[in-house]
């Protein structure tokens, strides 16, 4: 009944079909001379943009410090809960995709009837796809998973599945999950919660490392303020 739970979560937030890559933007680079001196500017043009911009916005870069631990004991549930991690991120990753594709797609689909027909293509497709991945979550990666769910989607997963399905279904799979010490009302507070804090660090360290493909929160916070908060809150002495 748990690993049920978990598949109509996951089925009840995602689209058909994965979305295509987007085209790198490609670089074409232009020398301007200026006439009155001898200085050259160097522009860049990305392609299909007509305009010539003399700099290029990157994204942020963190730097990590060395991971330290107070005892052996924190040490091995940090790589725990990292392992954890980096497994159900892709899930929570493209459930927030799909939710995307669904709500778009539902925007040009005006008949309730359709819409419903719709959605339940949408879920056999997905459940064919990763029914099997999805049934073999632990409990506590089960957990982890509806708490990157509502960081991907700053929505929780009971409420989607109310929006999505209905509110008796969302209560019955939210209160069979609480029988396994689950909560799909469970959110994302890496500010007030240590262990949310310690995936945040775990995702971030990961995009870095090109582990995972990043996909911003849409959460507000900010990853630098919180590492010192915690830095600062909880000292942890090198093992």
């Amino acid at each position: 009944m748990l690993r049920n739970c978990f598949l109509v979560v996951f089925l009840a937030i995602t689209a058909l079909g994965f979305a295509q890559e987007p085209k790198k933007d490609s670089i074409v680079s232009h020398r301007d001379s200026i006439s009155n001196d001898s200085i050259e500017d160097y522009y860049v043009r990305f392609e299909g943009d007509s305009i010539l911009m003399s700099s290029i916005e990157l994204d942020e870069v963190y730097i990590f410090g060395k991971l330290e631990f107070a005892n052996r004991n924190d040490k091995l549930r940090y790589y725990i809960l990292r392992r954890k991690t980096l497994k159900v991120y892709p899930y929570a990753k493209l459930a927030a995709e799909r939710l995307v594709e669904l709500n778009d797609s539902l925007q040009h689909i005006k008949k309730r009837r359709h819409q419903k027909r719709y959605t339940r293509k949408v879920q056999k497709y997905i459940e064919g796809e990763f029914s099997e991945e999805l049934k073999k979550l632990t409990r506590t990666e089960g957990q982890i998973l509806v708490k990157l769910i509502h960081r991907q989607t700053g929505t929780t997963a009971f409420d989607l599945v109310k929006d999505l399905r209905s509110g008796w279904r969302a209560f019955w799979y939210n209160t069979t999950a609480s029988l396994f010490k689950i909560s799909l009302k469970e959110e994302f507070r890496p500010v007030e919660i240590h262990e949310d804090y310690l995936i945040e660090d775990i995702l971030q360290r990961a995009f870095a490392a090109s582990r995972l493909e990043r996909q911003k929160s849409v959460l507000d916070y900010d990853y630098a303020q919180l590492s010192n908060k915690w830095k600062s809150n909880s000292p942890q002495p090198k093992d």
